[in-house]
């Protein structure tokens, strides 16, 4: 829900794909929410679109370029100072070399290793999706 003390904020987050794994990024001492694993994303801008939005923030986040997939389903989260909306998209890497601005660490986790995260707590239900819809997006997990 959404009221004018707490306006929903919409934000993107890319659930990128490589070699059957998705790569999270645990959030620094310096962001809200601190040490939680998440998919990197962030606010959409002003006249920016989500797709915009997200290959915006994964170049100034992670130094890379992304190929958008497909979307997966919003999810609404009441945080307790704010509400997102947060609109995942999946995505592959296209080109550039990884370097972190905001977050202290990346890693690639596959299906099995996700439930063992401290995760963003609206990253859950896209972890929840995503599972379900692991073989087609992701891939078979390889042994």
């Amino acid at each position: 829900m959404s009221n004018s003390k707490n306006p929903i904020i919409p934000v993107t987050c890319a659930i990128i794909i490589q070699g059957g794994k998705v790569l999270l990024a645990k959030r620094s001492a310096l962001m809200d929410l601190a040490g939680k694993w998440e998919f990197p994303g962030g606010k959409i801008e002003e006249g920016e679109s989500g797709e915009e939005c997200l290959l915006r923030e994964i170049k100034e986040e992670l130094g890379i370029q992304v190929e958008l997939l497909a979307p997966l389903s919003p999810v609404n989260f009441s945080y307790p100072t704010k509400v997102i909306q947060l609109i995942p998209f999946t995505a592959r890497w296209a080109s550039g070399e990884l370097r972190l601005a905001e977050h202290d660490q990346v890693e690639w986790y596959d299906q099995n290793q996700l439930n063992s995260l401290d995760l963003a707590p609206a990253d859950i239900p896209i972890v929840h999706e995503l599972q379900e819809k692991w073989v087609k997006l992701v891939g078979p997990n390889e042994s």
